[in-house]
């Protein structure tokens, strides 16, 4: 969490893509639900899970890609979608901070940081704000 974002990004990716595969059945599960929910037809084995750091938003994002051109239908959403090869959706962003802007942010806000406790070897810290 010093100044240079570049350093920590393998880290990053690897606690959004990990070994066991917790992440990636998490977020299939979001084609698993809308097929139970909404009548879809998505085959989960056709997706893969794919995690990617933006260095522009400084966020990792999470994709769902599609392994080849088809096309989906979602029923109770009166919707039909083609998927283009390795063409993704977008499931989730994890926006990526400095420590000075966790601070400027929560002061802004309304916030006193009381402590912030950090791991220097994962880059990771967890703030205490308290209501002003």
């Amino acid at each position: 969490l010093g100044t240079d974002l570049e350093k920590p990004v393998p880290q990053l990716i690897a606690a959004y893509d990990d070994a066991p595969g917790v992440t990636r059945a998490f977020n299939l599960n979001l084609l698993a639900r809308i097929n139970r929910e909404l009548g879809a037809d998505f085959n989960l084995q056709r997706f893969e899970h794919a995690v990617l750091f933006n260095h522009l938003t400084r966020s990792i994002e999470m994709h769902l890609r599609s392994r080849c051109r088809q096309t989906v239908t979602i029923p109770r959403a009166h919707l039909s979608v083609t998927f283009a090869d390795r063409e993704s959706i977008l499931t989730e962003c994890s926006h990526k901070y400095l420590l000075g802007e966790v601070l400027a942010m929560s002061k802004a806000a309304g916030f006193d940081c009381e402590e912030q406790f950090v791991d220097r070897e994962w880059p990771f810290a967890e703030s205490l704000l308290v209501a002003k």
